[in-house]
């Protein structure tokens, strides 16, 4: 499938394109590879030795002969399948959903290859409510994936318990044991002992693979096979990346070459980090690289310890949308921004554009072409523009949208992701700050305890409204 590659271009981030004082000069990218080069060797090391567990996801079959199987046992049952999940637990399945399954895939039962798909990855109340006032009548049909590694995400748990009680009181003890499936930590935390202690049929969340690295585990890859998404492909693609991720020469290595790039703008004051899809289908693609991103690279302290407070800011446009939103922005306001663009070569399906009317002639240009001849012209047009301000630009070149491509490029974000981090000394894989928000969430809901008492009094001293700065 070599000829279903997705490839990165980055011609248009050098001097030679944008002129020295903000495009890359040789000597500059070539002391990049030199940075760079070692980081290749070790990363390939970590993997080898099992400090990536991330990186053997694509290569575990036990994992998705096991999705498989639960698949087949639950698919003909299943008119509607609901994700309770947050964060990493819910973005990749939003993506893979988005980018691979038709845009009517809720509406229309012939576009539809599986059941249709809801993922409540927030707990706003109306929502999540008039939801369940139309599932209510249908859950016999609805099969719930409740994703939390540890069972201790309140949103997540909060969902699970309406839905449980829903279900108790509607079908039954019995029929509520066969609605749920989790996905958890194999052997501890509250979402596993309560799977265990209900019978709940049970996914596992891989061992040291953090939420925004978990898609290609069961954490996605359940989701997607229920909805009729080729995971075999989407897996096998991700191998193929892995032996371009791995290669060791760097002007080979997409992954290396991205994470370099990105380093070197950052540390050039081009601290924000836009991707823009020119591709409905890729979306959401974008939403789940700025988690990752965000989460992985927003840190506080170098490896040795040192203070740094380093992390580039990911932003997320959509083309050609966000021309009409942002772009007077990104070319005339400040050159802080390093853009990336996500072009399809061939789409799924085109349109031909119909004659202008009679009273129009002007439009007369636009008649007989395709639709994603504007789009890609739309896309070429806003890169020109931002090159012409000196923006550097990067594009990531899809030949089309389907598994195979998606699963190569979830892999080359989440390895380049690893580069990254190693070129700016930080651990991209924990996420320490992310821990005091929950458990001021945990005292605000009175969570017993004297600590959280007191830490909930502290809080509120701090965040009460004074009626004094209320205008």
């Amino acid at each position: 499938m070599s000829e279903s590659q997705i490839k990165l271009y980055y011609k248009n981030v050098t001097s030679e394109v944008i002129g020295p004082e903000h495009g890359i000069t040789a000597d500059q990218l070539k002391q990049l590879a030199e940075e760079t080069s070692p980081l290749m060797s070790q990363l390939n090391e970590e993997k080898r030795a099992g400090r990536t567990p991330y990186r053997d996801l694509p290569f575990n079959k036990e994992i998705s002969q096991k999705v498989k199987e639960l698949v087949a046992e639950l698919k003909d049952r299943c008119e509607n399948f609901v994700v309770l999940g947050i964060g990493g637990s819910a973005l990749g399945n939003i993506a893979l959903q988005t980018a691979l399954n038709p845009y009517m895939h809720n509406l229309d039962d012939t576009q539809r290859p599986g059941p249709r798909l809801f993922v409540f990855d927030n707990i706003d109340p109306v929502q999540f409510g008039l939801f369940l006032d139309w599932v209510s009548n249908r859950l016999d049909k609805t099969i719930f994936n409740v994703i939390s590694k540890s069972g201790q995400a309140a949103e997540t748990m909060s969902q699970f318990m309406i839905v449980r009680q829903l279900l108790l009181d509607k079908l039954g003890h019995d029929a509520c044991t066969k609605q749920v499936i989790t996905t958890t930590d194999a052997n501890q935390g509250i979402l596993r002992e309560i799977a265990d202690n209900a019978g709940f049929r049970s996914l596992e969340v891989p061992e040291g693979v953090g939420g925004r690295f978990s898609v290609l585990s069961a954490v996605g890859l359940f989701g997607a096979a229920m909805c009729g998404v080729d995971i075999d492909s989407l897996l096998a693609g991700a191998r193929d990346m892995d032996d371009r991720v791995s290669c060791e020469v760097f002007y080979k290595n997409p992954a290396a070459i991205n994470a370099a790039i990105n380093y070197h703008f950052y540390n050039r004051g081009k601290k924000i980090s836009v991707m823009m899809p020119y591709s409905y289908a890729l979306k959401d693609l974008a939403d789940w690289y700025r988690q990752l991103w965000a989460e992985s690279l927003g840190k506080a302290y170098a490896l040795d310890g040192g203070e740094v407070h380093i992390g580039p800011t990911p932003v997320k446009a959509l083309g050609a949308t966000d021309q009409h939103s942002q772009m007077q922005l990104y070319r005339e306001g400040p050159n802080d921004k390093l853009f990336t663009f996500l072009q399809v070569e061939k789409f799924d399906r085109d349109l031909k554009i119909g004659p202008s009317p009679d009273c129009s002639p002007e439009l007369d240009f636009l008649a007989g072409k395709n639709l994603s001849t504007l789009l890609n012209n739309e896309k070429i047009a806003t890169e020109y523009a931002l090159l012409e301000s000196k923006r550097p630009c990067l594009t990531i070149i899809f030949p089309e949208v389907n598994a195979y491509t998606v699963g190569q490029f979830i892999y080359l974000y989440e390895v380049t992701t690893s580069f990254a981090g190693a070129l700016f000394n930080i651990n991209p894989y924990d996420q320490p700050a992310v821990e005091l928000g929950k458990e001021a969430t945990f005292a605000l809901m009175g969570k017993p305890g004297d600590e959280y008492e007191e830490f909930a009094e502290q809080i509120r001293a701090l965040t009460e409204i004074d009626g004094d700065f209320l205008v």
